[in-house]
């Protein structure tokens, strides 16, 4: 019989997997993908109000291992927990939160392996026979004549070697036609559907017999059969049941019952027909129900080429969460490719999220809001009317379908196109500043309700924006949400409970901080930074020439992005009893918000010029060195339009 209690079950519970990783080597970008996909699938779902156990583990057994740690010098205990120490220090700097880890090596999964070897085994399973055939060695896998084209792996493509050895058969073909008629009944069981016409088209050519034991003549290092100590238990029998060990099979009913099956099984896409025909009909064996969905993405390509260690072209986990951030990282991985696709990383793609979506888009919304609140209502979250405008209600609507679409597209694991969802609000929520101009409103007091409603609607916007983003960037949401002043744990959130319109309480005290996402310069920008830096002193002009410059004070009254541009800022500045525009290539380093109100030197008598079709009459002075620009301003208050002599 297959075990329905958790779809009896009115509990809210979700139980997903990442593969348990082979620790034949250390972390790459490969591995980081998929738990980070899977601690963004499994923080939502809290969020959702899901009871969820989200797991991940290590492969520690087989010739590789064996192999690897013989030429270390080490036993395959010691290699295995050299590496599992890679992984399990990585997960935290990931900002991945799992809540089992299982490792192969754990008696707790040795228990379960060998419970259900033998159960298989009595019931008429698993049969002794002798293998005669292909294996290769890096993939641990083996292939009958008909699935090769030559003495080659078809995973791999490395050389396969002929062995011929006694060993235990699970009756794999038996399961044939139970197999195909679960997936038919269950269309979604198997994603995307390229993959499951894959895994269908493979299964009607014909299920056999599978090996699952070797000798230890051949391979020592794994878990002896229960009943048979000259044989141990192939890899994969192994590491499949891994899945049943996370959630108590054999040790704990009440825990097993409550979450399995699994909600989904994240994998790469060239270990699919493992957890698909091996293992659904292993579980079918058992009596066990089979996960409801095994999900496998793509694969990354570097700089456009596969990633190979003799290439040097591996991307290191460690380093990306030191260079850039790991939120960064995770939202470049979860945006920049289609969930199921295969993509392309390089660091110019990922320095180009970071500047335009996170710096431009996001952190610039942030920066401007709270500089906003700050100046005109005291860094208090300011009261809302009911007068709604139309520019009001066409955010609020977005807002609404926003919410909508993202839950929608999650729960479809498109996770990209969720992200997305998100991205065409905030970018919305910018140009609603741009539409309703809170910094001319704010020099007119009879303006001052109106300017509260716009305030109360970008707060509001920001609030759920960084719900909707905390599943991808948990450290950065919650950064923002203290700018915001809330004290309810972002963790503590309900989608159903929270994610409406309005609930952001007035009068709360913003904490405006440090800039959320700062820009990121390439190198070569850098470098000629630095040549121009350390150029030669300019040459010495007369006391005379510079007696010509009129440097004067002056207050930025009013400041506003130009259009199309990702450097420039309009001015409009009070000098004296006149007023003034200026341009300035400053937005890299200030927002528009954040010069309002600030005294700063400018050269008076410059000629004007039109920049971007804006007449220019004047120039702001500023410091600048590799890293930042710095605006020259006063360190005692004067009257704007005073001369600096």
């Amino acid at each position: 019989m297959i075990n329905m209690n958790k779809k009896e079950s009115k509990e809210k519970t979700f139980y997903i997997t990442t593969p348990i990783y082979y620790v034949n080597d250390v972390p790459h970008i490969g591995h980081a993908y998929t738990t980070i996909a899977a601690d963004v699938l499994a923080r939502y779902k809290k969020l959702s109000g899901y009871d969820v156990i989200f797991s991940t583990g290590t492969d520690e057994h087989g010739q590789k291992i064996a192999q690897s740690a013989e030429k270390a010098n080490l036993t395959p205990q010691q290699l295995t927990d050299n590496v599992v120490l890679k992984f399990e220090k990585l997960w935290p700097l990931l900002n991945i939160e799992y809540d089992e880890f299982v490792r192969t090596t754990q008696e707790r999964h040795i228990r379960v392996v060998q419970k259900l070897f033998e159960k298989l085994y009595q019931q008429g399973d698993i049969y002794k026979g002798e293998y005669e055939g292909w294996y290769c060695v890096p993939c641990e896998t083996f292939w009958t004549e008909t699935q090769l084209t030559d003495n080659t792996c078809p995973t791999c493509g490395r050389k396969i070697e002929k062995i011929k050895e006694e060993g235990y058969f699970f009756k794999m073909s038996k399961y044939e036609e139970q197999l195909l008629s679960f997936i038919e009944k269950n269309p979604k069981c198997i994603q995307p559907k390229v993959r499951k016409n894959e895994i269908v088209s493979f299964i009607k050519s014909g299920l056999k017999d599978q090996s699952i034991t070797r000798t230890k003549k051949s391979l020592q290092w794994g878990i002896d059969v229960p009943f048979d100590s000259n044989h141990v238990i192939y890899v994969w029998y192994d590491a499949l049941i891994n899945y049943l060990t996370a959630v108590g099979y054999n040790s704990d009913e009440e825990k097993f019952k409550k979450y399995w099956p699994a909600d989904i099984h994240l994998v790469g896409k060239d270990i699919i027909r493992f957890h698909t025909i091996i293992w659904f009909t292993m579980l079918m064996a058992a009596g066990i129900e089979p996960p409801r969905m095994v999900f496998a993405h793509g694969w990354w390509t570097i700089e456009g080429e596969k990633m190979s260690k003799s290439k040097g072209n591996v991307v290191d986990p460690y380093k990306m969460v030191e260079e850039f951030g790991a939120d960064v990282f995770r939202y470049f991985l979860m945006r920049e490719v289609s969930f199921g696709q295969d993509g392309n990383f390089s660091k110019d793609l990922l320095i180009k999220r970071n500047n335009y979506d996170l710096a431009n888009d996001l952190g610039n919304l942030v920066s401007r809001t709270m500089a906003m609140i700050s100046q005109y209502f005291d860094k208090k979250i300011p009261y809302t009317t009911n007068e709604i405008e139309k520019y009001d209600y066409e955010l609020m609507e977005l807002a609404n379908n926003t919410i909508k679409t993202y839950n929608k597209k999650i729960n479809d694991l498109s996770i990209n196109v969720a992200l997305e969802t998100v991205w065409q609000f905030i970018r919305r929520t910018n140009k609603y500043i741009d539409q309703t101009k809170p910094w001319i409103l704010g020099k007119d007091e009879s303006k001052k309700d109106r300017l509260s409603n716009i305030l109360y609607n970008l707060s509001e916007s920001i609030r759920l924006i960084t719900i909707l983003i905390y599943p991808f960037m948990p450290v950065k949401a919650k950064e923002i949400w203290g700018q915001l002043g809330i004290k309810t744990d972002l963790e503590k959130v309900s989608f159903q409970k929270n994610m409406i319109w309005g609930q952001l309480k007035p009068e709360t005290l913003v904490k405006p901080g440090k800039v959320i996402f700062p820009r990121i310069e390439k190198k070569e920008k850098i470098e000629e930074k630095s040549k121009v830096k350390d150029k030669p002193q300019k040459e010495r002009v007369s006391y005379e020439d510079f007696q010509k410059l009129d440097l004067r004070i002056a207050k930025v009254i009013s400041a506003e992005e130009v259009k199309g541009t990702d450097r420039l800022l309009k001015l409009n500045l009070k000098i004296g009893e006149e007023e003034r525009t200026i341009v300035a290539g400053i937005k890299e380093h200030y927002s528009a918000e954040e010069i309002i109100g600030k005294k700063i030197v400018v050269v008076y008598n410059l000629q004007p010029v039109k920049l971007r079709g804006i007449e220019s009459n004047g120039m702001l002075l500023a410091a600048a060195d590799n890293e930042k620009v710095v605006l020259l301003t006063i360190d005692k208050d004067i009257s704007e339009g005073s001369i600096i002599r």
